[in-house]
């Protein structure tokens, strides 16, 4: 008998909040409770999160970004002195974010993944995994006008040096993955059809990488989408041929990409077969965190195999489309049915690698 062949699979990050802690962190920004009573609560959510994580049986876990500040990408800065709040609008379909705006410099990040690693390892033997923002997405807190005394140019410089040290640490400390969340990948040929955006993106996440060595590139990934939160998304109508191509321009391992929410999977298969470059891997996501509905391991099972008609096996791996709870706030989906669907794409991740052999 064949033995099975192992297909990787990963979670995106993050695990909706649970009601307790939500509410917790309302109340300490209304001042209605201390610190110490906001700190329990995250404590209980972490260690709950990864003990269910585990029973899922997936491979590779996360502490759900249960201590991300508001949200996946803003985190860094939350409580810094030098923003301002009416930043860039991120809009959703039925509703718009906020990011902050930099008033002054200099840039300087507040939080840093590395703690959040830190704190999860004590509760867990399972590999970590640890999302952090990408440098593309924080470069969207500069103004368009130019800061007296501080020009793009420092910012950038700066903005480089504070991405590579949190990369780095998470490195340092065991990460099993560091995954660059750049879900503005699609986002910005809706803000700029011409490509510069885009292109200008992809130079400056580069630059970040080109700072790693190949062999600390093995464990750097890339996660794209066009956005989740509260059942919506900021750029699904967006053609995935404006993105592919260049998306595999990035000098990273390992690609996680939306994929189970297209409605046509097969010719995004397609696009990522002609541009798939030796050395990286694409996990394809076989799980729509926007679907209230619980996949069948059934259906990711064929789903992974579609995707091997196309992708190497070797080359194959399978993820969920996105965080399901990417903004703290966002109650769309329970925690329930989160670990249902990662428990659904372990599973039929598994049953594929079955059939495969």
């Amino acid at each position: 008998m064949k033995r099975a062949r192992v297909i990787p699979t990963q979670p995106i990050g993050s695990i909706p909040r649970p009601l307790s802690l939500i509410e917790a962190a309302r109340a300490f920004e209304r001042g209605e409770i201390e610190h110490e009573a906001l700190e329990r609560e995250y404590a209980a959510a972490i260690i709950d999160t990864l003990k269910q994580f585990e029973a899922t049986g997936s491979p590779v876990i996360t502490d759900g970004e249960q201590r991300k500040h508001h949200n996946f990408a803003t985190y860094c800065v939350h409580g810094a002195p030098n923003l301002a709040p009416d930043g860039f609008k991120l809009q959703f379909v039925n509703h718009y974010r906020q990011w902050p705006r930099l008033q002054r410099g200099p840039f300087r990040y507040v939080h840093r993944a590395q703690d959040y690693l830190a704190e999860a390892r004590r509760h867990t033997k399972l590999p970590l995994k640890q999302a952090v923002i990408s440098p593309s997405a924080l470069s969207l807190f500069y103004p368009v006008e130019p800061l007296p005394d501080y020009p793009r140019e420092q910012f950038i410089s700066e903005l480089l040096d504070e991405h590579e040290h949190e990369v780095r640490a998470c490195l340092d400390l065991g990460a099993h993955t560091v995954q660059i969340d750049f879900t503005e990948g699609r986002l910005a040929h809706k803000l700029d059809p011409s490509g510069y955006l885009l292109d200008s993106f992809v130079a400056l996440n580069n630059l970040a990488l080109a700072r790693f060595s190949d062999q600390e590139r093995q464990r750097i990934g890339v996660h794209t989408c066009p956005g989740g939160d509260r059942d919506s998304t900021h750029s699904a109508d967006v053609d995935y041929a404006l993105l592919l191509p260049q998306l595999f321009e990035l000098k990273a391992t390992d690609f996680f990409i939306a994929l189970a929410r297209e409605p046509n999977r097969r010719r995004v298969l397609e696009m990522i077969r002609d541009g798939i470059r030796p050395g990286q891997r694409a996990f394809v996501g076989v799980i729509d965190p926007l679907d209230p509905r619980v996949e069948t391991p059934e259906e990711v099972r064929d789903r992974v195999l579609e995707a091997a008609e196309y992708i190497p096996p070797d080359c194959l791996g399978t993820t969920d489309d996105c965080g399901f709870a990417p903004f703290s706030d966002d109650i769309s989906t329970s925690r329930d049915t989160a670990f249902a669907k990662i428990e659904a794409r372990v599973v039929g991740t598994r049953l594929a690698a079955e059939r495969m052999a």
